[in-house]
């Protein structure tokens, strides 16, 4: 069963709290790191905001953690299984659309697996991920416009791309029916560099 976005809420800031204290940071120290405000920071550990995939990423990534080990739910460490309607929702759109993280692994190498469904019209922009970010996607129905760097590629049912994540990059659904993939975004030596940040 899918978490609700305050229980999720409130789970991620747990873990943002407890790892900003294992690494001996005050808010200040992690806003600073992550490059987001204080009232953010606060909020988040509060569970008080459901955070964009954007703040996530910039606070898993200046903690040193991966996204996955601020959202999954925890599990014994050999076989995590994730259940269908089990993932946790991080993106959602007006019109419908969701991006759902389905999978992932712990670091220092991060493999995530997400499951999107872009409504029509919809558009999600992506940051640079941290140096090294691949990212791999197969549209499993309708048509995917991506965006990378200058690139622009049009994709249509069955089709496949990977490219470098460390570039600004969006994903669109510019037809008339929603579009589904699935993605796995790869993030290596995620908290190897001393102080975990970029």
């Amino acid at each position: 069963m899918e978490p609700s976005a305050a229980e999720l809420s409130v789970v991620v800031g747990e873990r943002v709290r407890r790892a900003r204290i294992e690494r001996g940071w005050t808010l200040d120290q992690l806003a600073e790191a992550g490059g987001v405000s204080r009232r953010m920071v606060v909020n988040v550990e509060q569970g008080a905001v459901n955070p964009s995939v954007g703040t996530l990423l910039r606070l898993s990534d200046a903690l040193g953690i991966g996204l996955p080990a601020l959202v999954e739910p925890p599990e014994p460490r050999t076989i995590k299984v994730t259940r269908a309607g089990g993932g946790a929702v991080l993106w959602r759109s007006d019109a419908g659309g969701e991006g759902v993280l389905v999978a992932g692994t712990e670091r220092p190498d991060v493999l995530e697996l997400w499951q999107w469904t872009l409504a029509p019209g919809d558009r999600h922009r992506s940051e640079a991920h941290a140096a090294g970010t691949k990212e791999a996607l197969q549209v499993l129905e309708g048509t995917l416009v991506m965006e990378v760097s200058e690139q622009s590629v049009t994709l249509g049912e069955g089709d496949a791309m990977s490219f470098s994540g460390d570039v600004a990059h969006s994903y669109a659904n510019h037809g008339h029916a929603p579009c589904r993939y699935a993605l796995t975004v790869f993030e290596p030596s995620v908290g190897v560099a001393s102080g975990g940040g970029h």
